[in-house]
């Protein structure tokens, strides 16, 4: 019999008490994307602050919608085309959206491989409520023999708007999974800033962004330890930059005495067992929470020997790894980040 567990965030908002008073922060809850949300706004008048909060959880919802990975979607429908052998119609958010996990699997060297949903499925991590299960062998030979990644599909504008995207391997199947919180931060970020709000804090289960600081000081947030109810430290995230953390205690199962993760290599069908978590801390960018989510992903399941040379080519300065025996490594630059919890 397996079991299967949920944690529910892999970064922890630290708001520090005393920083103002209680009338300064607004904030909203809500489940979505599969886990939990918070969103807070720091030092603006109360309404604003909560028609502001009010848009960024409907645009949550929204994006929810139009990227689920099984249940009836936009994205859906998409991958029912691609299995079909037919090119689709895709209007211009989700040509970009599927463009920019496009780049981000080509910078990870397709180790992150949103076009792996099947394999996904096949593990059990499509449902609400996982059945865990190992996928049947024959169902993995033909995946690996058909290897499909997001460098098999091509997407081309189109004069009158809107894009056509076609594939050319039928077992492309889109799981934005690894990649949509992040998008969603970069998306929440910009209707903050549309509103002229000045400070706010956005964490989707643990992927989370800095808008401004809170007051005089800023932002600071935990990264969670991977096995005990604690932090392992804490860093100072200033405005624009946002923190991510990839880890095997999220979304897993045992069975057997054996932990299996939702963080699958694509090179041989298996969930990583090397790696606890890898954090990554992005700098400022428009598509900084974007690359919070996904650049993690190589990072985790590359291993202990390829990881900081994966990290330079990909161009992420700020990175710490946690291995299976608990022991951890850093870059210099996120040594240099990091505050004792």
């Amino acid at each position: 019999m397996g079991r299967m567990f949920r944690v529910a965030l892999c970064l922890l908002c630290a708001l520090a008490a005393g920083c103002g008073s209680r009338e300064q922060v607004e904030r909203q809850e809500s489940f979505v994307f599969g886990t939990r949300v918070e969103v807070v706004v720091y030092g603006a008048d109360r309404a604003v602050a909560r028609e502001a909060l009010g848009e960024v959880l409907r645009e949550f919802d929204r994006l929810h919608r139009l990227l689920h990975a099984w249940q009836p979607s936009e994205l859906t429908r998409i991958n029912r085309a691609i299995a079909d052998g037919q090119a689709v119609d895709i209007d211009a958010e989700m040509a970009a959206i599927l463009r920019g996990a496009q780049t981000e699997a080509a910078r990870g060297e397709q180790l992150f491989n949103p076009a792996a949903g099947a394999l996904i499925a096949a593990w059990g991590f499509h449902a609400d409520e996982f059945v865990p299960h190992r996928p049947d062998p024959a169902f993995r030979e033909r995946w690996l023999a058909a290897r499909p990644s997001m460098a098999d599909i091509d997407i081309a504008a189109k004069p009158e708007g809107g894009a056509r995207l076609t594939s050319r391997n039928r077992a492309v199947q889109f799981d934005l999974g690894g990649y949509a919180k992040g998008y969603a931060l970069d998306r929440a970020a910009a209707l903050v800033r549309a509103r002229g709000l000045c400070c706010a804090l956005i964490n989707i289960g643990g992927n989370v962004m800095a808008v401004g600081a809170k007051g005089s000081k800023p932002w600071r947030i935990a990264i969670q330890h991977p096995r005990k109810p604690e932090a392992l430290a804490t860093v100072e995230l200033h405005d624009g930059e946002a923190i991510g953390t990839s880890g095997d205690y999220q979304r897993y199962f045992e069975m057997d005495g054996e932990r299996y993760c939702h963080l699958i290599d694509p090179r041989t069908a298996e969930p990583v067992r090397h790696t606890q978590s890898l954090t990554v801390l992005m700098p400022a960018a428009p598509d900084a929470g974007a690359r919070s989510d996904a650049d993690s992903k190589p990072l985790f399941i590359v291993g202990r020997e390829g990881w900081h040379a994966l990290a330079q080519r990909m161009g992420v300065a700020m990175a710490l790894r946690v291995d299976v025996d608990g022991s951890m490594d850093m870059t210099d630059a996120m040594k240099a980040r990091l505050i004792a919890p």
